[in-house]
């Protein structure tokens, strides 16, 4: 780590800003709101009034206990979390293959390693640049990753790795990822420690709330006798989309697969508080379908994906 973390600082040590930070514009790290002499206004997100967990085994988002939506949950659907997906060992030997390369210095506190093609997204442009391939180690990864029918011909032309460190503040604003050039599925391999992954929309559109009692009559059936009597139970409520946040919990070692709406319609984001320890992130994703077979660009998409699955990469 001491020597990936001296390359990155060399490529820091400009303008304002003190070694080791990659800011730029208004976002910020704790490193350059030290050295500005306290925090800067924004450094920390807004707070979303209404708070949302999503949970795994019935695909809802349902209110925090200590928020004034507990009780309430409505359908939260794309996502996918394989818990374990690496062992601790392959873990750890995955991180150590990472810390041989260079770490550069990124936005809000990260530090980051791009195998991809060089891309100007603003014109829509793209050309292989110096792209050699995604990493070696990530050939097994993504071959395991074919064997869950949730990712069946799921074949990556970019690798992000992300480092998240507590000490410098790291986090990573609320976004949608491009999707004139990436495809339909973003997956990401959580390593290191567990985090958060905060979901949010600018939309002013309501949100239609089912009470809980409501959600496990969808899961279980009206007639479940478990179930008891629901004659009592409210029946509707609603809330603005702009004023809701859904946690997803993301344990270390596992794999999240975020397509559809939770791919197209929310904004995800880390959120610095929900980085408690040494972080890891290594997202993939895949093509549009402008770039596949039958596409306009199906030629160039097809070089992209043999020099990504060559595996013979460098970060560029």
């Amino acid at each position: 780590m001491a020597a990936a973390a001296a390359g990155g600082e060399r490529r820091g040590d400009r303008g304002a800003r003190p070694r080791g930070c990659g800011c730029k514009g208004v976002r910020s790290c704790l490193l350059c709101e030290r050295e500005r002499g306290g925090g800067v206004s924004g450094a920390l997100p807004p707070q979303k009034p209404a708070h949302f967990i999503y949970c795994l085994e019935t695909g809802f988002a349902v209110g925090a206990e200590d928020s004034a939506f507990a009780g309430w949950a409505f359908p939260f659907p794309g996502v996918t979390l394989i818990r374990d997906f690496v062992s601790v060992e392959e873990e750890a030997e995955l991180v150590r293959l990472m810390d041989q390369d260079d770490w550069k210095l990124s936005q809000s506190g990260r530090r980051k390693q791009d195998y991809g093609p060089r891309v100007n997204f603003r014109k829509q442009k793209l050309k292989p640049g110096s792209f050699d391939g995604l990493p070696s180690f990530s050939r097994e990864i993504v071959q395991r990753m074919g064997t869950y029918p949730i990712l069946e011909r799921f074949l990556p032309v970019e690798q992000c790795n992300l480092d998240y460190h507590p000490e410098r503040g790291s986090a990573i604003d609320p976004h949608l990822d491009d999707s004139w050039l990436w495809g339909e599925r973003l997956v990401s391999l959580n390593l290191l420690s567990p985090t958060v992954l905060s979901m949010s929309q600018d939309s002013g559109e309501r949100l239609q709330l089912l009470s809980v009692a409501q959600q496990r009559t969808r899961s279980s059936g009206p007639n479940d006798p478990e179930m008891g009597d629901l004659s009592g139970s409210p029946s509707t409520r609603s809330v603005s989309c702009d004023q809701v946040e859904v946690a997803i919990h993301l344990p270390a070692r596992s794999l999240l697969v975020l397509s559809g709406a939770a791919r197209y319609q929310w904004k995800h984001a880390i959120h610095r508080q929900h980085i408690e320890s040494h972080r890891i992130c290594a997202t993939f994703r895949e093509l549009s379908a402008e770039f596949c077979p039958g596409g306009k660009q199906e030629e160039l998409g097809q070089e992209l994906l043999e020099i990504a699955l060559s595996f013979q990469g460098k970060p560029v």
